[in-house]
């Protein structure tokens, strides 16, 4: 049987920088906050750990505005932080992945700031710059994820140019070479540096086209509803006709693979998209020679999902990539209300059960076949933080269409690690925090939880540390399909000297996995 690479079977602990840990009382987690809590992440069982954007940034999108790619944001720390930390990772058998945002900059990167002062400087095809109709408007019906039109005007060079998502973060013209070396290089600075693998943002919304652009098609039979997708106008398109996961972005990933191709010990490019049709989405991503797996969005439905919804969106992703290591999936992350709550009112749960659900879901995610993320504070079965004072709300998507829409300050908040250390839990003593820390939390505190035997923490450790002894998990990634009743999942993991019957029960909220 051929050894199965690292990440193939890897659970990924997510780390969003600014709500870990503060090591220096300014209110922000940090770089140095992270290290400090590595033995509590290698204590838990993990394989490795992905951190969100530390780069330099104004931070109008929280890190996922880029303006170089190739240092540390002071409210961070530096580069030689960033260096203590993934030494001290490495040292505890932890691989570190880090967030690269390929699709789009920060407008206050330097590649803008030239490009957008004429139509003939070395950076003026850098980005998507387009003349407009001759109405003046814009040369698309493209709209950004975070509401508006996909396209701003600038006076400069009387063009607009592309932002999937804010004005503030302008996309990168992927159909220029000299834009696609530059990320070589980008990652040649960082694999050089240690980093075992990159999760790439919104791999989807990478561009490589050129004009004249098309018209996204509408979405046929779009009823409005209570969520973001049955409300907002980026929704009632059709964004795979035009606009996202155009065949051109495989230049750019396949040209990003041979780098990490280039260095020893598996270094791991996972890519997060979304689509139209994301089983296929996902298939063209992860062909041979582009990236070895996609972050799957099938389990973040922002409502959450029943059974029958969870069986669907697993036995889909299962009929594609059974026999392979080419999916990651997660339940929770720093883009969607937090799985604890989210899954409650689907199952038909009380809030009483979130505990005993979030431990059966963390052990579902990690008996499937592939990797998992695990995003902060889902061990400690933290709930969804829906009570943020408007005037405090950071998240620029939840800005705009709030109060309707509390977007992704809820998922966000700080940690905590101490109940007892300070009215912020031990995650910082500044005099306020970024985002306000949630109360509820502080009953189920890190430290507080991994000492506490019986906590959701302990008993998912106990469950990593069991599957980690399991040929079945450990040495394939095979599994049947699906089976499911009414409040029950069941499936089978295969291989050549072990198989497992996994059951998941979703009325006594128990999981059994025995021999067969």
């Amino acid at each position: 049987m051929t050894e199965l690479k690292w990440w193939e079977t890897a659970v990924i602990y997510q780390i969003y920088p600014r709500s870990f840990q503060d090591s220096n009382s300014d209110g922000i987690g940090d770089l140095p906050g992270i290290t400090t809590r590595l033995e509590y992440i290698a204590n838990l069982g993990v394989d490795a750990i992905w951190i969100s954007p530390f780069y330099p940034s104004p931070q109008k999108d929280f890190g996922y505005d880029v303006s170089d790619y190739c240092d540390i944001n002071p409210e961070y720390g530096s580069l030689a932080d960033f260096d203590a930390l993934i030494a001290r990772a490495h040292g505890r058998g932890l691989k570190v992945m880090i967030d690269i945002v390929p699709g789009h900059c920060s407008d206050q990167h330097i590649w803008f700031e030239e490009s957008r002062q004429s139509r003939d400087n070395p950076k003026a095809d850098w980005f998507h710059w387009a003349d407009p109709l001759a109405d003046g408007s814009a040369p698309t019906n493209w709209l950004s994820f975070f509401g508006g039109r996909a396209w701003t005007w600038e006076p400069r060079r009387q063009q607009y140019y592309l932002h999937n998502f804010l004005p503030s973060q302008p996309n990168l013209n992927h159909a220029n070479p000299n834009v696609i070396e530059a990320f070589r290089q980008i990652a040649r600075f960082w694999f050089d540096r240690g980093v075992d693998g990159f999760r790439m943002d919104a791999v989807h919304t990478v561009n490589a086209d050129t004009a004249p652009y098309r018209d996204n098609l509408p979405k046929p039979n779009f009823k409005l509803g209570s969520l973001p997708q049955e409300q907002q106008p980026f929704f009632r398109q059709l964004h795979d006709s035009a606009q996202l996961n155009q065949p051109a972005i495989q230049n750019f990933i396949e040209a990003f693979r041979k780098v990490a191709d280039e260095y020893d010990g598996d270094r791991f490019l996972m890519g997060e998209l979304h689509g139209d049709d994301p089983v296929l989405a996902s298939e063209t991503f992860t062909a041979p020679g582009r990236l070895h797996a996609t972050y799957n969005f099938n389990l973040l439905e922002w409502a959450g999902l029943d059974v029958a919804g969870l069986e669907k969106a697993i036995s889909t992703a299962i009929e594609a990539f059974n026999g392979t290591g080419r999916l990651t999936f997660a339940f929770s992350n720093h883009d969607v209300p937090r799985s604890a709550t989210r899954q409650l009112a689907p199952l038909g749960l009380g809030e009483e059960q979130q505990e005993a659900l979030q431990l059966l879901l963390l052990k579902l995610e990690t008996s499937l076949i592939g990797s998992a993320c695990v995003y902060q504070g889902e061990e400690l079965a933290l709930s969804d933080v829906q009570d943020i004072p408007l005037d405090q709300m950071q998240d620029p998507w939840g800005i705009e269409f709030a109060p309707v829409f509390l977007g992704r300050d809820t998922c966000r908040t700080p940690m905590v690690w101490r109940r007892s250390d300070n009215k912020w839990g031990g995650f910082s003593d500044a005099a306020s925090t970024w985002l306000p820390v949630a109360e509820p939390h502080l009953a189920r505190a890190g430290l507080d939880e991994a000492e506490r035997p019986g906590s959701v923490y302990c008993q998912f450790a106990e469950f990593l540390a069991w599957r980690k002894k399991q040929p079945a998990m450990m040495r394939a990634n095979n599994m049947t399909l699906v089976a499911s009743g009414p409040k029950e999942l069941v499936f089978d993991r295969m291989s050549e000297t072990q198989n497992l019957r996994c059951r998941f029960d979703f009325e006594t909220l128990t999981a059994s996995i025995a021999e067969i």
